[in-house]
This record gives C-alpha cells, structure tokens and sequence, in this order.
C-alpha cells in the first residue's frame, strides 16, 4: 500500500525521474489538506506547510543534529526567515556518516564560521523542486550546477538507479531520498549524506 501512495504522488508529480528505489522504502506521504496547510508525514513526523523549516524540521527525530547544529551556527533565524529557501536537509544518520570527531569539532565554537559555511552549502536561494533539478540535469548534458547559499558549487546528476544525486565540491556524494516536501518559507529534500564543500579562503 505504502509503495502504491508513493508511486501515485510520483506520477502526479509528471517527474519520471523521481521513481528513486529509496523512496519507496522510506516515503513521503500526502495527507489530506488541514485547515493550516497541506501535511506530509516524513519518516513517522508530520510536516505542515504552514510551518518554516525550523519548525518541522523540530517535530522530526530524525533532525535533532541538524537543528542542533543550526542553532550553534546562529543560523536559525535565517533559515526561519521568509525565504523562500530550499534545503537539501541531512538526517542524523547522515551526520553519523562524517569522519570520528568532525561534528564534536565542528560545534565548538571556535569553529562556528566553519559550521555556518557546512550549512549553509546545504540551502538554495528560491523554491528549487527536484522537478526543477531533473530538468536542468536534462537539459545541460546529464549534469547541473547550482550556487548554493555559501556562495559555492553544487553538482546534480542523475545516477543508474534513477536518482537525483548531490556531488559537493570535494566529490562527496548523497541520494535526494525524498523530495519537494513544501515549508511555510521554502521547500525541503532529505539527503542521505553530509555536503562538505572545499574550505574557503578568508
């Protein structure tokens, strides 16, 4: 049942690259229209769309180091602000991925500037649908490259699975798992890895 609901939402959706083998594993689900906005529920937590980021991303388990992690970058406001914005969203899990240590270095706060230029790299100026992404990905050779917050490079491919994959500026890769979840101030994906872009000069 669960896999039918995805792939309902994929073909409304008119994305023939979005039939991502991850999402039919761990869906994103439309509820019906609440009175305070269209609600999506992402691995067992409701996203509401009259809600920011910051403030879905709060209901969520699965965001606890993320938001964390924004809150010591002094970047909660920002990422609360009307935006709109779009933001490619580490799980924890994610973040467990990164090398022993480099998230208890990274949230000390002799390191905050750091912090703040790993998050930002995760975020996009505007409302950027994976439609978009495919679509750009489509029509400039197999490959887009978007500028991201932080003022860096971001790399979208579609891989052999027929998913929209993230490169960053070091060749680390991550799958968009999940996709257009709609935020009051922008739209959210889920990543499955942690963006690092190359260490910029001050």
């Amino acid at each position: 049942m669960k896999k039918w609901l995805v792939l309902v939402v994929l073909v409304l959706n008119g994305a023939i690259v979005f039939a991502q083998q991850t999402v039919a594993f761990n869906p994103v689900i439309d509820s019906v229209k609440a009175k305070w906005g269209k609600v999506k529920i992402v691995d067992g937590a409701a996203m509401i769309s009259s809600n920011d980021v910051i403030e879905n991303m709060a209901l969520s388990k699965e965001y606890t180091i993320l938001v964390s992690a924004i809150d010591e970058a002094g970047l909660t406001q920002t990422f609360k602000s009307k935006g709109p914005i779009t933001i490619f969203a580490p799980t924890n899990q994610a973040f467990a991925k990164l090398p022993p240590g480099e998230l208890d270095t990274l949230l000390k706060p002799s390191h905050r500037f750091d912090l703040n230029y790993l998050l930002t790299y995760h975020a996009l100026a505007g409302r950027v649908t994976a439609r978009d992404i495919a679509k750009k990905i489509n029509s400039n050779n197999g490959e887009a490259v978007f500028t991201t917050i932080a003022g860096s490079k971001l790399t979208a491919k579609i891989d052999e699975n027929r998913n929209i994959v993230l490169i960053d500026e070091n060749g680390g890769v991550c799958v968009i798992s999940k996709f257009d979840v709609r935020q009051s101030n922008g739209l959210l994906h889920v990543v499955n890895a942690v963006l690092v872009p190359k260490p910029k000069a001050i």
